[in-house]
C-alpha cells in the first residue's frame, strides 16, 4: 500500500464491511450491460413513486429543494426523498481532498479501493443525517418515536441502494455515455413525464373526477361523454392538469435538444510522424452540453435558500432579506414574489409581468453563455488545453506551422461554447415558459444522456 493514503488506513475494518462491487476482469457483453441499466432504474422509478410508509399526511409547506430536486433526481414524500444528494455531496467532498492532497497519493488499487470505501461510507453517514432531520424538523409531522425511526430506515436504505447502483454503474455493468448520477436524474424527469401522460390517479380540479394522466383523461371522456369532441378538446386545453400544450412543449424542446446536440464542425488532423495518418476533431455546438444551465440552477437554489432562511428568521423585515427575495406560501412550496429571487426564477405568467419575463430571460441567456466559457476553462476544455493534447498526440491541422493549431482551435471553441450556453439558455426559457412537464433542465439534461447513450451505442455496433 502507498506511504500517501495513511488517513484512510482507520478505514480498513469499514471497508470490510461495506458491499462492494468488483471491477470485472473483462469487458461485460452489451446484453448484460444493458440488463443490468435497465433494472437499475426501474428499482429507482420505482422507489421514486413509493410513498413513504407511516406519513400520515403527504408532506407540506414550503420546500426548500423545489427548484433543484430535478438535478438530484428527488421525489418529495416517497423513498427517494433524498435522491442522490447524499452519493453527489460523498464525491464531491472525497475529489476535493484527494484533490487537496488530504489524503495523501493515491496510487495502487488498494489506495483507490479505500477511496471508494470512504466515498460510501461519507455518502451512508450524509443520508442518515439528512433522513434524521426531515424527521427531526417536522418534514413529516409529528411521526412518533417509532414512526420517526421508521422513515429514517426507509430513506437511509433507499439511499444506501442509490449508493449501490451508482457503483455498480460506474464500474463498468452500466452502459456508457452517461455517468450513474446524471443517467438516474434523466430517468426521474423521463419518469415524471410518463406519469403526467400515463398517470391513473383521479383528481378533481373543478370539472368533476377526471385522470389525472392526459392520454388516460382523453380515452376516458372519448368513451363516457355523451359530447365526445367538446370534452376532448377541453381535456386537451384544460388548465390545471397536464394538457397538450405542455406535452407539445415537451416534446419540442426535447427534440431542439436532440437537434441541437447533434451539430458539430469536425476539424481536419494529420499525424506529424506517420505518413497520411488523418482524423478530425469533432466541436459540438453544445460545446459545454447542460452544464451552464445545471450551474446556473445550482446557484440560483442556493440563493433562494439563502433568501428563505432569512426570510422566515427575525431577520425577515431587513433590507438585505427584501433584497434578495419576498417569499409567499402556496400549496406546494413558497413562492418569490418580490426581490432578485424574483426575477432569477422562471414567470408563472409572462402577461402579467413582462418585466419580470424579459429580466430572467436576459439573466438566464447571459449567465449560460458566461457560464459556458469558464466552465470550458476549468474542465480542461479551452482552445490552450486542446491544443496541448493534440501536441502530445503529434497531431496538428493540415497546412499549418507549429503553433497554429491553437489560433485556429481559438477561432472556434470560445465562439461555440458562448454559442452553445444561449442555445441551452434558450431551450431552457422555452420549456420554462410553455409548461413543459418538467423543468427546462430536467428536459435538457434527459436529452443529453439519451443522445450519448444512442451515439455510444451505435458506435459500439
Amino acid at each position: 500500500m502507498a506511504r500517501g493514503c495513511r488517513a484512510l488506513r482507520l478505514l480498513r475494518p469499514v471497508a470490510a464491511l461495506l458491499p462492494a462491487v468488483r471491477r470485472p476482469d473483462r469487458a461485460v457483453p452489451f446484453r448484460q450491460r444493458a440488463l443490468y441499466t435497465a433494472m437499475s432504474v426501474s428499482v429507482f422509478l420505482v422507489c421514486s413513486h413509493l410513498p413513504l410508509y407511516g406519513v400520515r399526511h403527504s408532506p407540506s409547506g414550503a420546500d426548500p429543494l423545489y427548484l433543484v430536486r430535478t438535478l438530484l433526481a428527488s421525489n418529495r414524500g416517497t423513498l427517494m426523498e433524498l435522491g442522490v444528494t447524499p452519493v453527489v455531496t460523498a464525491g464531491t467532498v472525497t475529489q476535493l481532498l484527494t484533490a487537496s492532497g488530504l489524503l495523501g497519493r493515491v496510487d495502487g488499487r488498494e489506495d483507490r479501493e479505500l477511496v471508494d470505501a470512504a466515498r460510501k461510507a461519507l455518502a451512508m453517514a450524509i443520508a442518515l443525517g439528512e433522513a434524521a432531520a426531515h424527521v427531526l424538523l417536522g418534514v413529516y409531522g409529528s411521526v412518533g418515536a417509532a414512526g420517526g425511526a421508521l422513515i429514517v430506515l426507509q430513506l437511509f436504505s433507499a439511499s444506501a441502494a442509490v449508493v449501490f447502483i451508482e457503483e455498480l454503474l460506474d464500474k463498468g455493468y452500466g452502459l456508457r455515455g452517461a455517468s450513474a448520477v446524471s443517467l438516474l436524474a434523466a430517468a426521474n424527469t423521463c419518469g415524471k413525464v410518463a406519469w403526467q401522460v400515463f398517470s391513473p390517479v383521479t383528481v378533481d380540479a373543478g370539472r368533476g373526477p377526471e385522470f389525472e394522466g392526459l392520454a388516460l383523461a382523453v380515452v376516458h371522456h372519448a368513451l363516457v361523454r355523451a359530447d365526445k369532441a367538446r370534452a376532448v378538446a377541453g381535456t386537451l386545453l384544460r388548465r390545471h392538469l397536464p394538457n397538450a400544450v405542455n406535452l407539445l412543449a415537451t416534446c419540442v424542446v426535447l427534440l431542439a435538444a436532440v437537434f441541437l446536440e447533434g451539430m458539430r464542425v469536425l476539424l481536419p488532423l494529420r499525424s506529424r510522424d506517420a505518413r497520411g495518418r488523418r482524423a478530425t476533431f469533432p466541436i459540438k455546438l453544445l460545446y459545454t452540453s447542460t452544464m451552464p444551465v445545471v450551474l446556473y440552477s445550482a446557484a440560483v437554489s442556493c440563493l433562494c435558500m439563502v433568501s428563505q432562511l432569512l426570510h422566515y428568521s427575525r431577520y425577515g423585515g431587513g433590507v438585505l432579506a427584501r433584497l434578495l427575495g419576498s417569499w409567499k406560501e402556496t400549496s406546494y412550496a413558497a413562492v418569490p414574489v418580490g426581490g432578485l429571487a424574483y426575477y432569477v426564477t422562471p414567470p408563472s405568467d409572462v402577461a402579467a409581468d413582462p418585466l419580470h419575463a424579459v429580466t430572467y430571460a436576459a439573466l438566464l441567456l447571459t449567465s449560460c453563455a458566461l457560464l459556458s466559457q469558464a466552465w470550458a476553462a476549468a474542465s480542461g476544455s479551452s482552445a490552450r488545453d486542446v491544443a496541448r493534447q493534440l501536441a502530445d498526440q503529434r497531431l496538428a491541422m493540415p497546412g499549418t506551422r507549429d503553433g497554429a493549431t491553437r489560433s485556429q482551435l481559438r477561432r472556434y471553441i470560445p465562439t461555440a461554447a458562448a454559442l452553445g450556453g444561449l442555445c441551452v439558455g434558450a431551450l431552457t426559457i422555452l420549456a420554462d415558459m410553455t409548461g413543459a412537464i418538467g423543468s427546462g433542465t430536467g428536459i435538457l439534461l434527459a436529452a443529453t444522456v439519451v443522445y450519448n447513450l444512442v451515439d455510444n451505442f451505435q458506435k459500439e455496433n
